[in-house]
């Protein structure tokens, strides 16, 4: 006997209910039946789509509607809520029908007048008009445009260029498929020096509009300012997205597995995946040649609960059907994303793999990092975990990719945390710095038994001759009690902005920057205080077939946050002229890259932006000698793409002759990544590169 419930159909829709017509057997004769219809009330969920979560809770109604406006999102529900109190009633009176539409007639009526004798009405007053060939619906006031004498940098001017609305119209993106490969040494040092720029920009805007926000309206007072998508879309109004003109399928030029983003936005803005909220990114059919879709890369983040993640294997749930709160409420349909998983599964296209996380950090709470390439392998219809149907697919990932970041950082943090049983062999010491930084730093070897690290003295900060601390210091400081505020003393040496926000992340590299100092009266907590707090994140010492001796760290490094202050012996010029005799092991800071004018330079997006010259600084004259004692920075290799910079810093004097030689983060570094430092070019000095190792 069958069952009296009638079954719902997976592979449709749930449908209205219908009576459904039950046989009772009253009798042991199977002729002896009595037809009763029964309606069962089948329960049609609230149906609620859902895409993938924002970074950060979602903003106010306006900030929303500046996204539609600024990113194009479409949307067929108008951001209007009737006000009984301004909004008439739908049955009001004809009178006030027949005066709304006088008003009307009559504004119509003037505008056209002021239109067709525009030129001729200006010489009796200052009357604003349109011009009678112009497009514009209203007037365009002349002061929001920039000008060569507005600084974009300055306070109101940059939130003046940044809410700059351009008019034409942006190009979408391209619905040519293509594959790069083949790319010999130099295109690819071209395409990561590319890559490496834009994010350097975006995340430069991007601390830069949030510093600006907390500068307008305080810090802590109201929602906290969506530097992220600012930035975005800035950038793409000034067309600074990449791979807008291209449908990369397969591996995106200058963008290396493990790379570490903060926002969703930004994978945008490189072209690694180009859709703001939804996990899949595809070719829509309506733009592709064969009028099929396409995905070219999916974002895996924990929003869907059939999903499967062990790391090489992916069982991946298809996109809809869930309610507001991320419950499956519906059966899923063979179309949009999935319909286009499934096309590339049988046409044998891969697909980029982004996986995001929560991660303790300080920018968004998640991370989400670039795994690499993975196959399709088949495609489902099956029944979810919460009774609905939904559509699964089998990913795996393709032989002979570097390892995966996400996996590199659960190493990392295990590291962290059980660096012994996580890695029993290798270690050389678990804290080369004999606790005289605030965090210990590894030194490891699993590849030969040199121990040279370990035959010098530690030294944390940079050892000045005595003279330094007689000659231009002064005991000036500023006298803010509970931190320093815009204008004080200390504010104006560093030409009248503080160089941090209040996370203490570069906002633009300078020549020199003046924290504060002993004779200031702020706290230790004070956002001017940076550098002078010594080392914050883990780093590891290790040795390296290709450099030699290098460093990582185990922490994920924000781009513009402070590392380490590279120090070592300070010797002058005739006294590194008498050392150098035994043979040539110092280092010359006066060689080392001006990488700091990289870090805010904001040229591509403002032509009138000036790379900052103030407070000046003459050219270093000096040597530091490392032969006996040195720090962990002395151990970073060279790159000619480094992705840290050397910022002068003063402290503790005012001796512009001697400053501080501060390392700061390029970009995202990722956890077990080396650090690299542009070392410069040899000069008058010596004939060769002098670097540690």
């Amino acid at each position: 006997m069958g069952s009296l419930v009638p079954f719902q159909d997976l592979n449709l829709c749930p449908e209205p209910p219908l009576p459904a017509t039950v046989n009772i057997s009253t009798s042991a004769t199977p002729s002896a039946t009595i037809n009763r219809t029964t309606t069962f009330n089948f329960l049609t969920p609230k149906i609620e789509p859902k895409q993938e979560p924002f970074d950060e809770p979602t903003p106010t109604q306006t900030i929303h509607q500046q996204e539609n406006f600024l990113f194009s999102v479409s949307n067929s529900t108008p951001d209007f809520i009737p006000n009984p109190e301004t909004t008439p009633p739908a049955n009001a009176s004809s009178s006030a029908d027949d005066q709304n539409a006088l008003y009307s007639e009559y504004f119509r009526i003037s505008e056209l007048f002021r239109s067709a004798f525009a030129k001729r009405i200006q010489k009796y007053g200052d009357v604003e008009v349109l011009d009678p060939d112009s497009r514009a619906i209203v007037p365009v006031p002349e002061q929001s445009q920039l000008t060569p004498e507005t600084s974009p940098t300055d306070g109101s001017n940059l939130e003046r260029a940044l809410s700059v609305v351009v008019s034409r119209k942006k190009a979408g993106r391209s619905n040519e498929l293509v594959r790069v490969t083949n790319l010999g040494i130099d295109d690819q040092r071209h395409f990561r020096d590319l890559v490496r720029r834009t994010r350097m920009m975006y995340d430069s805007l991007r601390v830069l509009v949030i510093s600006e926000e907390e500068k307008r309206t305080g810090r802590g007072n109201g929602r906290r300012a969506r530097g992220d998508l600012r930035a975005a879309a800035v950038m793409r109004d000034r067309e600074l997205w990449l791979n807008r003109d291209k449908r990369i399928v397969g591996a995106i030029p200058g963008i290396e597995i493990g790379d570490v983003f903060f926002f969703r936005m930004e994978l945008c803005v490189v072209g690694l995946h180009g859709q703001i909220q939804a996990g899949i990114d595809t070719l829509p059919a309506s733009q592709s040649s064969s009028g099929e879709p396409i995905a070219t890369s999916i974002i895996i983040s924990g929003g869907y609960e059939d999903d499967e993640d062990s790391g090489d294997s992916i069982i991946y749930t298809g996109q809809g059907g869930q309610d507001k709160f991320g419950k499956q409420c519906m059966h899923q349909k063979l179309e949009g994303g999935n319909l286009a998983l499934e096309r590339s599964m049988h046409y044998g296209i891969e697909v980029r793999v982004i996986r995001g996380f929560k991660y303790e950090n300080r920018v968004s709470g998640k991370v989400y990092v670039y795994d690499g390439l993975y196959k399709i392998l088949d495609c489902w219809f099956d029944v979810g975990k919460s009774g609905f149907g939904v559509y699964k697919f089998r990913l795996s990932r393709i032989e002979g990719q570097p390892e995966m970041g996400s996996s590199i950082m659960k190493f990392a943090e295990s590291l962290r945390t059980k660096p012994l049983s996580t890695r029993p062999m290798g270690y050389l010491t678990l804290d080369i710095s004999m606790k005289k930084e605030r965090v210990p730093i590894f030194l490891y070897n699993d590849i030969d038994n040199d121990h040279d690290p370990m035959y010098y003295d530690y030294l944390v900060n940079t050892v000045f001759p005595l003279n330094v601390f007689g000659q231009g210091s002064n005991s000036t400081g500023c006298d803010c009690v509970s931190g320093c505020t815009e204008g004080c003393f200390c504010a104006m040496k560093n030409g009248g902005d503080f160089a941090y926000d209040y996370g203490g992340i570069l906002l633009r590299g300078k020549p020199v920057i003046f924290e504060c100092g002993n004779f200031c009266q702020c706290p230790p907590s004070c956002r001017n205080r940076v550098a002078q707090h010594g080392l914050r994140n883990r780093l590891e010492i290790f040795r390296s077939r290709e450099t030699g001796w290098g460093v990582r760290s185990l922490d994920l490094i924000q781009a513009g946050a402070f590392i380490c202050e590279y120090a070592g012996v300070v010797l002058t010029r005739d006294q590194a002229e008498v050392f150098k005799m035994n043979g040539d092991t110092l280092i010359y800071p006066n060689r080392f890259s001006e990488r700091w004018a990289e870090w805010g330079d904001l040229s591509r997006i403002f032509p009138e932006y000036v790379c900052p010259s103030y407070p000046s600084i003459p050219p270093l004259d000096f040597a530091m000698d490392v032969s006996r004692m040195r720090n962990v920075a002395c151990y970073i290799s060279h790159s000619s793409s480094p992705n840290v910079l050397v910022q002068c810093v003063l402290y503790d004097h005012n001796n512009l002759m001697f400053p501080h030689l501060m390392l700061f983060a390029m970009e995202n570094i990722p956890p077990m990544r080396e650090l690299s430092i542009d070392y410069g070019v040899a000069d008058e000095w010596t004939g060769k590169l002098s670097i540690c190792n």
